[in-house]
C-alpha cells in the first residue's frame, strides 16, 4: 500500500505468510500488478483511496457513539415530555465521558456482560415488532417481497430518492461488522449476522413501519412511541445499555485500524497498550481515546439532534462501504486470483447500490453531512503527511548509506577501539552501514565488540510465523562479529519489547551453531572421501573459530547490551517550493515532535539508549 515499491524477495515473503493469497495467478492479476509497479502515480491514488477510507471509519468512531446514546437518551423526553432539551444532553455527555474514561480497563473484565445485552437487546426489538405487526398492520409483512421496492421508487420519484439518505442508516453498523476480529472469529460473525441480527432487525423494522402505518404523527420518535407502556421503562434500560455496547464496539475498531495504519507508517508512533494477556486483539490508545472523545462531546453538544447527526453519520458509513467495494475489485483479482469478471461484476452490482445512496446522502451535505468530511480531510492530510514523510526519511537514509568496506577501511587510520558488550543499532536500511551509524563512528571512533545492524519491517501481511520473524547474517570478514538482523512483523502482530532482545541474542546464537554444525558435517564428508588433511585441518579451525564466536556473544551480552536509534530532523531542501517546505517543515515536523518516541516504541531502557543526532535534508 505504501509508495515505495517493495522488494521481489519480500513480494514472495508476503505471499509464502498470507495463507489467503493464492500462488497461481491469472493473466489479470500479474497485469495490474504490473500497472502499479509501474506507475507511482496509480500507487498514490490507491493508497489516497485507502486511507479515505480509514479516516472515514475514524469520522465513524466519532459520530456512532453521539448517535446512538443520544437515541437512546432520547427516550426520557418520551417519559418527561416537560423535561428540557439540556437535560438529555448533559446525560448523554456523562455516558459517553464514562464510556471513554473506563476504556483503558479493556473488554475483557466486562465483555462476558456484552452478549447477554445485545441478545436482551435483539430480543426485545424483534418481540415489539411482531407485537406492532399483529397490532398495528399485519399486511406490512409484504414489504418481504422486492416488488415493494420498485413500486416505491414508482409512485415517489424524487422523493423516493431523496429518503434514501434517511434509509442507510438502518444498515449502519454493517460497515464495522467485521471490524472486531480481535475479540471474535469471522463464523462466529456470520452465524450470528444470520441467525439472530437480522432477522430481529427485519422484524423491528417491520414493526416500526407498521405503527407509523397508523400513527404518521409520530415519524420523529417511532421506535419508543411504539414501545407499549407496559414495557417502556426496561426497553429503555436495555437501549441505552446496547448503545453502550455499540459505541464500545465503534471505538475497540478504531483503535484496531489506527494501531495496523501505525504498523504501515500510516499513521504517528501512539502508544499502545494491549488489555488483554490472551486475545492480543483487544488494545488501547490513550491518545485517540481522548481525542475521540472529546470531538464526540462536541459532536452532542454542537448539533444536539439525531436527524443532524444521523446526516452526518449516514454520509460516513456510506463511503466506508462504497471505499470498501472498490477495494475488492483487487482483492478478488489480484488477491483471490479469480477472474477479472467476477472482479467486475461485484463492484458493479455492489457499487450500483451503494452510488445510489452516496448521492442520496451528498444532498443532506448542508444539513450536517459537511462534519465527517470535514473530519476525513483533515485525517486524510495529516496521515499522508506523516507517511510522505516517513518514506521521504527512509530514502534519504537509502540514498545516503556507507558500505561496510569503506567503513572498514577507515578503521586503521581512525584508530577505532573496541569496547566490551552489544549493541543493537537500529535502522530501516536492509544493506550496507546507516549514515547515522557513519556519523556517530567518524565522530566518535569507536564502537561495541558484538555490533548487530537491526531492521525492523512491517510486512503488508495481518502475521508473520515467529520461526520466519528473525533473519539473521554475517556482514563483513569472519574475524568481526558483525551481524544483521531483519525482524518481519505483520500489522497485527503483537510487539513484545521486553523479550525481543533475549530472542535476538538467542537467534545470533543459533545462527553461529548452526554454522558450526554445517562446517563439521563438511569436515566429514571430505574426510570419508579421502580430502586432504591440510582443508580438513582449515575447515576444524574455522569450526573453533564458529565455537569462540558462540562463547564471544555470550560474554558481550553479560558485559551488557546498549541500543542506538537515531534522533534525526527532517528538513525540505533549501531549493523546495513552498508546500513542500510547509508540509515537511511544519506538518511533518510537528507531528513527529509529537508523537511517540522511536525508543518508547521499541520499549528500549533509556540507561542504555544511544540517540545519535542528525539533519536530513529531503
Amino acid at each position: 500500500m505504501g509508495l515505495l515499491k517493495s522488494s521481489h524477495l519480500e513480494h514472495e515473503f508476503v505471499t509464502c505468510c498470507d495463507s489467503n493469497v493464492s500462488t497461481k495467478e491469472t493473466r489479470a492479476s500479474l497485469v495490474i500488478k504490473e500497472f502499479f509497479n509501474k506507475h507511482r502515480s496509480s500507487r498514490v491514488v490507491l493508497l489516497l483511496v485507502v486511507l479515505l477510507g480509514t479516516s472515514m471509519v475514524i469520522g465513524d468512531g466519532i459520530l456512532t457513539p453521539a448517535m446512538s446514546v443520544l437515541s437512546a437518551v432520547y427516550g426520557i423526553q418520551i417519559m418527561a415530555p416537560d423535561l428540557h432539551e439540556n437535560y438529555t444532553v448533559a446525560i448523554a455527555c456523562v455516558i459517553l465521558v464514562g464510556v471513554f474514561a473506563l476504556q483503558h480497563c479493556g473488554t475483557h473484565r466486562i465483555g462476558f456482560l456484552f452478549s447477554p445485552i445485545l441478545i436482551a437487546w435483539l430480543l426485545c426489538i424483534s418481540g415489539v415488532g411482531i407485537y406492532n405487526i399483529f397490532h398495528w398492520n399485519p399486511d406490512v409483512v409484504k414489504a418481504l417481497s422486492p416488488y415493494y421496492i420498485y413500486n416505491f421508487f414508482i409512485k415517489t420519484g424524487t422523493a423516493g430518492w431523496s429518503s434514501l439518505g434517511g434509509i442507510v442508516l438502518c444498515a449502519t453498523g454493517a460497515e464495522a461488522m467485521f471490524a472486531d476480529l480481535g475479540h471474535f472469529s469471522e463464523l462466529s460473525v456470520r452465524i450470528a449476522f444470520t441467525g439472530l441480527v437480522y432477522p430481529c432487525l427485519v422484524l423491528a423494522y417491520m414493526g416500526e413501519a407498521a405503527y407509523l402505518s397508523k400513527n404518521r404523527g409520530d415519524l420523529q420518535s417511532s421506535f419508543y412511541k411504539a414501545v407499549p407502556d407496559a414495557i417502556f421503562l426496561p426497553v429503555f434500560i436495555i437501549a441505552t445499555l446496547a448503545t453502550v455496547v455499540g459505541s464500545q464496539a465503534i471505538i475497540s475498531a478504531t483503535f484496531s485500524i489506527i494501531s495496523q495504519c501505525r504498523a504501515l507508517n500510516c499513521f504517528p508512533r501512539v502508544k499502545i497498550v494491549h488489555t488483554s494477556n490472551n486475545i492480543h486483539g483487544q488494545i488501547y490508545i490513550p491518545e485517540v481515546n481522548w481525542v475521540l472523545m472529546i470531538l464526540c462531546l462536541a459532536v452532542v453538544v454542537g448539533f444536539r439532534d439525531t436527524a443532524t447527526i444521523g446526516n452526518a453519520y449516514g454520509l460516513a458509513v456510506i463511503t466506508v462501504m462504497l471505499v470498501t467495494t472498490l477495494l475488492m475489485f483487487l482483492i478478488i483479482s489480484t488477491v483471490w486470483n479469480k477472474h477479472v469478471f467476477l472482479a467486475f461484476l461485484f463492484v458493479v452490482i455492489f457499487g450500483f447500490v451503494e452510488l445510489s445512496y452516496f448521492d442520496a446522502c451528498l444532498a443532506k451535505l448542508h444539513k450536517g453531512g459537511w462534519f465527517p468530511l470535514v473530519v476525513s480531510a483533515v485525517v486524510l492530510s495529516l496521515m499522508s503527511i506523516w507517511h510522505y514523510g516517513t518514506i521521504k526519511k527512509q530514502a534519504f537514509e537509502l540514498e545516503n548509506k556507507v558500505s561496510l568496506d569503506c567503513l572498514l577501511r577507515l578503521g586503521p587510520c581512525m584508530g577505532i577501539a573496541r569496547v566490551p558488550g552489544v549493541c543493537l543499532v537500529y535502522s530501516h536500511v536492509t544493506s550496507g552501514v546507516p549514515p547515522m551509524f557513519a556519523h556517530f563512528v567518524t565522530n566518535f571512533p569507536a564502537f561495541h565488540q558484538i555490533l548487530i545492524f537491526v531492521s525492523i519491517q512491517s510486512l503488508i501481511v495481518p502475521k508473520v510465523p515467529v520461526s520466519d520473524r528473525f533473519h539473521v547474517s554475517r556482514i563483513g570478514p569472519p574475524e568481526l562479529p558483525l551481524f544483521r538482523c531483519v525482524v518481519r512483523y505483520g500489522y497485527k502482530d503483537i510487539r513484545d519489547s521486553y523479550a525481543f532482545e533475549t530472542q535476538l541474542i538467542e537467534k545470533i546464537s543459533e545462527f553461529l551453531k548452526r554454522d558450526l554444525s554445517s562446517e563439521q558435517m563438511v569436515v566429514i564428508e571430505q574426510s570419508l572421501h579421502g580430502a586432504k588433511t591440510r582443508r580438513s585441518r582449515e575447515l576444524r579451525f574455522q569450526c573453533q573459530e564458529s565455537s569462540e564466536d558462540v562463547n564471544e556473544l555470550m560474554e558481550a551480552e553479560e558485559a551488557g547490551v546498549v541500543y542506538m536509534i537515531g534522533h534525526t530532523c527532517v528538513i525540505s531542501n533549501e531549493a523546495s517550493c513552498i508546500l513542500k517546505k510547509f508540509v515537511i517543515n511544519v506538518v511533518y515536523g510537528f507531528l513527529r515532535r509529537n508523537s511517540r518516541s522511536p525508543a518508547a516504541s521499541l520499549g528500549i531502557p533509556h540507561a542504555a539508549l544511544i540517540e545519535v543526532g542528525r539533519v536530513y535534508r529531503v
